[in-house]
């Protein structure tokens, strides 16, 4: 197969292995947007990985007032787990801790109205957090909407009563090698910048980058996963490495997504950041991408094909 690269930077023949996930998406609002930035970062925190976080979140992206249900300025975040009932209690637990906490903010169904498939479900949320009020709460109808206005000391909450947990994938995901730390993790933040303006994905490790990669299981029997060692420069000399010599640190972004085609065009986006023309000497020498050999999920993201046109324009080359 002819080899591809983008820039110089060879684009390795390799594919991402990804998960049915279940997720939603909630709307925050607050009086200003610095107070629902605050409200979307603390509600997804500590929300990595479904290993040991229980969810994965990020804030997707800011909304002006106009996109918002209540005219105020907003984000909209989404969740994932693995199953709806997986969802369940953190939704109960990061709203109540943190949005009914935070000043001015309100909390709305992101996936509104509520979809009509068969696979779609609904998760209590301010139906959960009413008994709050004391029995001072009351329910009412704005704008089509099951709303609870529980009263706390700046005025109430309102909270949405439900919303829907719909299917999704989570663990798309894509490699950036490099000649130094400081290079892959520039060519990082371009990547992470370019996909954050793409709809319907999240990246939920800090910043959106991960340094630990994981393989499945562990010579340690209370372990799943441990450490990628094929992608540790450290461990070139006493392990079977996937890393040639120049390079010197791996780091990965990994993207969940409320469909494949979001997180297809998100990892092209991102993927074409990496490996900008104009970032003068960028030290990136591959993209790779991780997967645990086709077995584990049946969402494949070859990092060619989605790289290819029509997709995204990109150029070739023989070896």
């Amino acid at each position: 197969m002819p080899s591809m690269h983008i820039n110089n930077i060879i684009i390795r023949d390799n594919f991402a292995e990804a998960f049915d996930m279940r997720a939603t998406r909630l709307i925050i609002t607050a009086d200003t947007a610095h107070w629902a930035r605050v409200a979307g970062q603390v509600m997804t925190g500590f929300a990595t990985s479904v290993i040991a976080c229980g969810v994965e979140a990020a804030v997707e992206h800011e909304l002006t007032p106009n996109e918002t249900p209540d005219g105020r300025p907003g984000v909209a975040v989404l969740l994932f787990g693995f199953s709806h009932e997986s969802l369940i209690d953190p939704i109960r637990n990061r709203v109540g801790q943190t949005i009914l906490t935070c000043p001015g903010t309100a909390c709305f169904a992101g996936i509104d109205p509520l979809p009509a498939e068969e696979n779609a479900k609904k998760i209590p949320m301010g139906q959960a957090l009413r008994y709050f009020g004391d029995g001072w709460q009351t329910v009412k109808r704005v704008g089509g909407r099951r709303m609870w206005r529980i009263p706390v000391m700046d005025g109430e909450f309102l909270c949405e009563d439900r919303v829907a947990s719909v299917p999704a994938i989570g663990g798309g995901n894509f490699l950036v090698l490099g000649e130094s730390r400081a290079a892959a993790l520039a060519a990082c933040e371009r990547a992470v910048a370019a996909m954050s303006r793409c709809p319907s994905v999240i990246m939920p490790f800090p910043g959106g980058v991960v340094r630990s990669g994981s393989k499945v299981g562990s010579r340690y029997k209370i372990l799943v996963a441990s450490t990628n060692d094929a992608y540790c420069p450290t461990l070139r000399g006493v392990t079977k490495t996937a890393l040639p010599d120049q390079v010197a640190a791996v780091y990965e972004i990994v993207i969940d997504g409320l469909n494949y085609a979001a997180i297809a065009a998100a990892m092209a986006v991102g993927i074409r950041a990496a490996c900008d023309e104009n970032a003068e000497n960028s030290g990136v020498v591959a993209i790779d991408a991780g997967n645990y050999g086709g077995n584990l999920g049946r969402h494949h993201f070859h990092l060619r094909q989605i790289l290819a046109p029509p997709n995204v324009a990109s150029a070739e080359s023989q070896p």
